[in-house]
C-alpha cells in the first residue's frame, strides 16, 4: 500500500519498515478496510497487522475526559510550587497564557483527527507532516514521559495515604500491590475500562473544583466563622508584597510559565484517543472545544481563588509534617481550607487529589501503550509491540507499562527519591516540544492541502483560530522551552549553573535530540527515504488514512454542502450568528 497522491507516502515498505517518501496508489488493503501500519482503510475501520483497535469510546467518555481528563496532581498539588516562587499574579498570567496555548494546540490537533483518526495521532502526525525521525524521537520520549510517571504517581498515592494518621507505620508495599492490581483490571477492560474510569473519576474532580470555587468565593468574603482574617479581598496581592502579586520578579514568572505547561499534560490524550472513538467526526471537536472551559474556570479561577484566600508565604507551606514524600499535605488547596479553620473538609480534598493521581495513574497506560502501538505498527519498534489481541487491547505494551508501575517498589528504598528524580527528568520538558510539534505539523498540513488545490471548506472541520492559532502555539511553546532553560541553569533559591540540577531539570531535551540521531543514523542505511532532514511539502501526503465519506467529498462523488460538518450546518439571521459564537467556545 503507499500513502500518497502523486509525491512522498507513509506507508510502502523498505526492508518492512513504512517509509514517508513514496508515491500513492490506492491498494487493495485500504480497500479492504485495513493495512499493517494500523492506519484505517476506506471504510474507517483501524487495524493492526494482527487485530482491529477497538473502538468504544462513546461521546459521555470523550467529553468527561475533555472536561475532567487532565485536572490532577499538576493543578492540585504542584501549583503549590508555583506560588511560592512566583507568586499569585504570576500564577494567573502564566496558566492563561499556556491554557491559550493549549486551547490552540487542541483546534489544530481536533481538525488533523477528525481528518484522519489514526492510531497513533499525533505522533504520526508528526512523522507525516514534519520528518519521520522528529516524529519517532517525540513519540519515543512521549511513551517513556508515561513509562517514568507511573511509578511516581504510585509512590504519590502511598504518599497522598499517609495524610490520615491511621496509615502511619504501615509499609508502602502494602498500598503498592492493590494499587497496581486495580490499574491490571483496569486495563482487563480495554479502551472501555479507560473510558468508565475516567468517566467517573473526572467527574469526582470537577464536583471537587466547582465545590472549591464555591467555598473560595465563602472564604474570601469572610464567610467562614472559624475563619477571623473576616472579609480579605485583594489583600494577599499586596500583602507582604508591594509588587502587586509578583515574587521574585521574571525569574519568578519563568519558573510559573514551565510549572503550568506541566499542569495541562495529558490534555492530548482527547486526540490519542481519535482511533478508538465510536464517532470521531462528531465527538473529537466537541471533546477539543470543552478544553476552553477546563482551563477558564478548572484552572484560572480555582487558582486565582487560591491566591486570594492563601498567602504565597504561608508558614503552611513549609510546615513540619513529619515526612517530606507527603506532598499532599502542602497542597494549596488543603491548606487553604486549614487556614480557615474548617475541620474535616481538608480529609475530605485529600482524598479528591488522591482520587486525581490515580486518574493520571489511569492515563499513563493510555498514552504510552497507544504510542508505543502505533509506533511499532509504522515499523518504528519491535514488531511484537504492535500486537492487539482479538478485543482491541495492545496486550505487550500494556504489560510493558505496567512493569515500569512496579519500579514504585524503587520507593521502599532510602534512595527512592533520588532515583525518582531521574527517571522523572526523561519526560521533563518533553510535552513542549510535543504541543509544538503539534503546530507546526498542523501548519505544514494547511500548507499541502492548499498546494494540492484543496480549500478549507472541504475540511470536515477547521481550527477556530485556523492557522493563526497554530503559529501562537508554536511561540508560546519555544517562550515556555527558552523559560525551562534559564530556570534549569538559574532555578529560583538555587543552586545557580549546578548541572545536576540543570539535567534533571532539562535532561528531556538532549534525550529527544539523541533519539532523532539514532533514527536518523538508522534510517540512512535501512530507510533511505527517512534520510532529508525534513519532508518537503509537494511530497506531504494528505491522502491515506482519510475516511471514505470524506474521500468522496474530495473527489466530487458528494457535493461538499452535504457533508456534516460543525463549519456547514448553518442557520440564518441573530440565530444563527449567535449559534455561531457559541460553536467557537462550547
Amino acid at each position: 500500500m503507499s500513502l500518497q497522491h502523486d509525491g512522498a507516502g507513509l506507508g510502502e515498505k523498505n526492508n518492512g519498515l513504512p517509509v514517508y517518501g513514496q508515491a500513492h496508489d490506492s491498494s487493495s488493503d485500504t480497500e479492504k478496510g485495513h493495512n499493517s501500519m494500523g492506519i484505517p482503510g476506506e471504510d474507517g475501520v483501524i487495524t493492526t497487522e494482527n487485530n482491529e483497535l477497538s473502538k468504544q469510546l462513546k461521546g459521555r467518555h470523550m467529553q468527561m475526559i475533555a472536561i475532567g481528563g487532565a485536572i490532577g496532581a499538576g493543578l492540585f498539588v504542584g501549583s503549590a510550587g508555583a506560588f511560592q516562587s512566583g507568586g499569585p499574579a504570576s500564577v494567573i498570567i502564566g496558566f492563561t497564557l499556556v491554557g491559550i496555548m493549549i486551547y490552540f494546540m487542541m483546534q489544530a490537533l481536533a481538525e488533523l483527527a477528525v481528518l484522519y483518526p489514526i492510531n497513533g495521532a499525533f505522533t504520526m502526525y508528526i512523522c507525516r507532516f514534519i520528518d519521520p525521525s522528529w516524529g519517532f524521537a517525540c513519540g519515543v520520549e512521549y511513551a517513556i514521559s508515561w513509562l517514568t510517571v507511573l511509578p511516581f504517581e504510585i509512590s504519590a498515592a502511598c504518599n497522598i495515604i499517609h495524610y490520615w494518621p491511621g496509615s502511619e507505620g504501615i509499609n508502602n508495599a502494602a498500598w503498592i500491590v492493590p494499587l497496581l492490581v486495580a490499574l491490571v483490571v483496569i486495563q482487563f477492560f480495554g479502551v472501555k475500562g479507560y473510558g468508565e474510569v475516567e468517566f467517573v473519576l473526572s467527574a469526582m474532580k470537577i464536583a471537587a473544583c466547582i465545590g472549591f470555587m464555591i467555598l473560595g468565593i465563602i472564604i474570601n468574603c469572610g464567610g467562614v466563622p472559624t475563619d477571623d482574617r473576616g472579609y480579605i479581598g485583594n489583600r494577599y496581592f499586596k500583602e507582604p508584597y508591594s509588587n502587586a502579586g509578583f515574587l521574585n520578579g521574571f525569574h519568578g514568572f519563568c519558573g510559573v510559565f514551565t510549572t503550568a505547561a506541566f499542569a495541562y499534560t495529558g490534555t492530548e490524550l482527547t486526540g490519542l484517543a481519535a482511533a478508538e472513538t465510536a464517532d470521531p467526526k462528531k465527538e473529537i471537536p466537541k471533546a477539543s472545544k470543552q478544553v476552553v472551559w477546563r482551563i477558564a474556570i478548572f484552572y484560572i479561577v480555582n487558582l486565582a481563588l487560591v491566591g486570594l484566600v492563601l498567602p504565597a508565604n504561608s508558614p503552611l507551606y513549609d510546615a513540619d509534617t513529619g515526612d517530606s514524600s507527603a506532598t499532599s499535605r502542602h497542597s494549596p488547596f488543603v491548606l487553604a481550607i486549614q487556614l480557615a479553620g474548617i475541620k474535616v473538609l481538608p480529609s475530605i480534598f485529600n482524598a479528591v487529589i488522591l482520587i486525581a493521581v490515580m486518574s493520571v495513574a489511569n492515563s499513563c497506560t493510555f498514552g504510552s501503550t497507544r504510542t508505543l502501538q502505533a509506533l511499532a505498527a509504522n515499523g518504528m519498534g519491535p514488531k511484537i509491540a504492535a500486537y492487539v489481541d482479538k478485543k482491541g487491547r495492545p496486550l505487550t505494551v500494556v504489560f510493558l507499562q505496567l512493569l515500569f508501575g512496579c519500579l514504585a517498589f524503587v520507593n521502599l528504598s532510602d534512595k527512592g527519591g533520588t532515583i525518582f528524580n531521574w527517571l522523572l527528568s526523561l519526560s521533563g520538558i518533553t510535552v513542549l516540544f510535543v504541543f509544538a510539534s503539534i503546530g507546526v505539523s498542523h501548519i505544514r498540513f494547511r500548507m499541502a492541502w492548499k498546494l494540492n488545490g484543496h480549500s478549507l471548506d472541504e475540511l470536515p472541520y477547521q481550527a477556530s483560530a485556523g492557522v493563526y492559532g497554530s503559529y501562537i502555539c508554536v511561540l508560546i511553546n519555544v517562550l515556555a522551552l527558552m523559560a525551562s532553560f534559564y530556570t534549569s541553569l538559574y532555578p529560583v533559591g538555587g543552586p545557580n549553573l549546578d548541572a545536576e540540577t540543570f539535567f534533571i531539570n532539562y535532561l528531556a531535551g538532549p534525550l529527544l535530540i539523541f533519539l532523532y540521531a539514532c533514527w536518523k543514523i538508522y534510517s540512512w542505511f535501512y530507510v533511505p527515504a527517512h534520510r532529508p532532514l525534513y519532508i518537503k511539502i509537494k511530497d506531504i501526503d494528505i491522502y491515506s488514512g482519510m475516511r471514505q465519506g470524506q474521500r468522496d467529498i474530495i473527489n466530487g462523488v458528494v457535493p461538499i454542502e452535504e457533508q456534516t460538518s460543525f463549519q456547514t450546518e448553518k442557520k440564518g439571521g441573530m440565530a444563527g450568528w449567535m449559534k455561531k459564537s457559541v460553536q467557537v467556545l462550547i
